[in-house]
């Protein structure tokens, strides 16, 4: 039998720690738990104290990784969102069984790791959200980071792609080495090489001394290749050279060189549809794409828009106290955001600056956000003769918007074929790039 106390347990780690039954009663919590949580009264559950419910997480909807631990017998971890004393806070909750000499369990022990780079609400950490997109995202984030394994970040331009690979690097064990980024888009052979390889003193002309690379700077840390996809095919080669060797040669040396770092992609390309075309490799493909993360459209996150713009608001240049109107931000919401992020970011700064009073309204946002028209206001049809292509357009981006089926499904119900459909989204989208 196991003779140590559980309070004599959780002392043994300085995160957040506690003792849990398989009723998910806490029998022992230790001081950095207590610090963030406070003491748990006497009875109390895990779920009571860090999601204020009154049953279990799954009951809810969410993870349980102490059902999963409890089924599998193995440990087992999952991110949640958890009600901290005076904020709510991302968490990486590891699950650890406790058995006894008989190979039962005695209890769990429940380590919690605080996110330094994601938050539910709107703080000065960089990521901000809680929308199921966002959530999915940060729990790819965090399974991959301890590992060392290559990431591939998925999404459309404006989503974030340096931001969530700096995550993956500062929860990673290569935190406290560099993070060091290329950006691949619209580079030459030559640049590209002496970027990423370095030269020596002599190798050409304007080498007037030795220059590291980035692959030599980035050993011990994390190489991040901003939109790899338009790296030119004759020079995907060299880099795949690199990644399986882990040796390079700077333009002008004779001797090899050995490095060791974490490799990170961002493209806003399909690569797939690249290497079907020809124009990427395959072997590189894969060779990149060991663990591929989908970084959602902002359209897709409609429900952190309040929490982003919140963030977005409280940094420079935007002038201090500045705010948006509830009417403003439903207006927001009626967008598609083609730019995301990075224009919903640049749409605040130019609004911000046209409100006097710190209240953005309607009025302060871009024509082409305010002549949306929302399928349930009516009054906004009597401000405004619209043409009936412009209608025909604006309810065909509600109904895409609300829509949960197929375009397929879509199409029936709006009573048009699936060819119609599509060639009137076409069109939508057209519109909407203008």
């Amino acid at each position: 039998m196991l003779h140590i106390q559980p309070s004599a347990l959780v002392t043994l780690f300085d995160k957040p720690a506690i003792f849990i039954d398989k009723g998910y009663r806490i029998l022992a919590s230790n001081r950095a738990y207590e610090q963030r949580y406070g003491t748990p009264p006497a009875d109390s559950r895990c779920y009571n104290i860090s999601h204020n419910y009154d049953s279990p997480c799954h009951t809810h909807g969410e993870s349980c990784p102490l059902q999963q631990a409890q089924s599998s017998s193995k440990p087992a971890r999952c991110l949640h969102i958890h009600q901290q004393q005076d904020h709510r806070q991302y968490c990486n909750v590891q699950v650890l069984p406790v058995p006894d000499s008989q190979g039962h369990h005695l209890g769990y022990i429940e380590i919690i790791s605080e996110s330094e780079s994601a938050s539910p609400l709107a703080s000065n950490k960089a990521l901000v959200g809680e929308s199921n997109a966002f959530q999915s995202m940060m729990e790819s984030v965090y399974r991959v980071a301890p590992t060392n394994v290559s990431v591939l970040l998925e999404g459309e331009s404006g989503t974030g792609k340096e931001l969530i690979a700096k995550a993956i690097h500062d929860a990673s064990s290569r935190a406290l080495g560099k993070f060091v980024v290329l950006e691949c888009s619209g580079i030459n052979e030559n640049l590209f090489e002496s970027e990423l390889f370095g030269y020596r003193k002599g190798a050409f002309t304007g080498a007037r001394s030795d220059r590291e690379g980035l692959a030599a700077s980035a050993s011990g840390g994390t190489l991040f290749l901003d939109e790899v996809g338009d790296i030119p095919i004759n020079l995907q080669v060299k880099l795949l050279r690199l990644l399986e060797t882990g040796s390079f040669r700077p333009i002008g040396a004779t001797e090899m060189e050995r490095t060791d770092f974490r490799l990170i992609c961002a493209s806003h390309k399909n690569l797939k549809e690249m290497v079907e075309a020809g124009t990427f490799r395959e072997d590189l493909y894969y060779r990149l794409a060991t663990f591929p993360i989908h970084l959602p459209p902002l359209r897709e996150r409609k429900d952190d828009l309040p929490a982003l713009c919140e963030a977005l608001l409280a940094k420079p240049p935007v002038p201090e106290h500045t705010y948006v109107s509830n009417a403003a931000l439903r207006q927001l919401a009626r967008y598609r955001f083609p730019g995301n992020i990075r224009e919903l970011r640049n749409i605040l700064i130019r609004a911000s600056l046209l409100a006097d009073d710190h209240v953005i309204q309607t009025k302060h946002l871009p024509a082409d956000i305010t002549d949306l028209i929302s399928a349930h206001d009516k009054s906004h049809f009597a401000e405004k003769i619209h043409t009936l292509e412009e209608i025909e357009l604006q309810y065909l981006h509600h109904a895409q918007e609300v829509f949960p089926g197929s375009p397929a499904q879509l199409a029936q119900q709006l009573g048009v074929s699936e060819r119609t459909l599509y060639r009137k989204l076409a069109r939508l989208k057209q519109a909407e790039t203008d």
